[in-house]
């Protein structure tokens, strides 16, 4: 497997499960094992990294500190970031806004607020690079389209933006498109350049049955 993301880049991964979405994001941390008797992989990363996974890690702390992390408070840099997260509405509903403390490993939040909050601690770092383990699943359309369009095109475009997604109606929104398939990329390059290729086809025909069976799923038990 060999790639290359350019800084200021946003590159989409899609593929379908166990494909190797995640373990990717992984490797470029340095994070995988691999076998001793087969050439020793290269990861050459210039700048920092933050990673947001796909069930994010949140401590039994405030929500403040679980997005500053250790990092000195700067008001406005944290305004932003909470207003680029979509926090500000989840704030004013906490019982003593961003001072509650979560519950242990975030019992206390829904996987949107999870997600949202690791997704502000990633900004808030300024990391020059962001590796996404399908954020825009967690949050509901309209939240989404404000993170890709304005948190990550905008407010986030002087980094390196990695980002794995089962959405794919965002895919047109990014630089370039990585298709995996059994530990192996198969098809790259733009959303134009894959949008007709065979594999992009048989994913987004599984990945619409899957829609419409959690939209029937969601009917019946509206129904009960």
């Amino acid at each position: 497997m060999n790639f290359t993301f350019k800084r200021g880049e946003i590159v989409a991964i899609i593929g379908g499960i166990g494909a190797g979405k995640s373990s990717l994001m992984y490797s470029l941390l340095g994070e995988m094992k691999y076998k001793e008797n087969l050439p020793k992989p290269r990861v050459s990363v210039n700048g920092t990294i933050s990673l947001v996974t796909q069930k994010p890690w949140i401590v039994n702390d405030t929500v403040r500190n679980n997005i500053t992390f250790g990092k000195p408070y700067n008001k406005k840099k944290y305004e932003e970031v909470i207003h680029y997260a979509c926090l500000k509405r989840d704030f004013e509903l906490f019982t003593h806004g961003d001072k509650t403390m979560i519950g242990e490993k975030g019992a206390t939040l829904s996987g949107g607020q999870k997600a949202r909050i690791s997704f502000a601690r990633s900004l808030y770092s300024e990391s020059d690079i962001l590796l996404l383990d399908d954020l825009l699943s967690a949050v509901d359309v309209h939240v989404g389209k404000f993170l890709m369009t304005e948190s990550l095109l905008q407010y986030s475009r002087s980094k390196t933006r990695v980002l794995i997604t089962h959405a794919l109606y965002y895919l047109k929104y990014v630089d370039k498109v990585l298709i995996l398939e059994n530990g192996r990329i198969v098809e790259q390059g733009n959303y134009e350049m894959i949008r007709n290729s065979n594999r992009f086809k048989e994913i987004y025909s599984s990945m619409m049955k899957d829609e419409k069976k959690s939209r029937s799923d969601s009917i019946s038990l509206l129904e009960l």
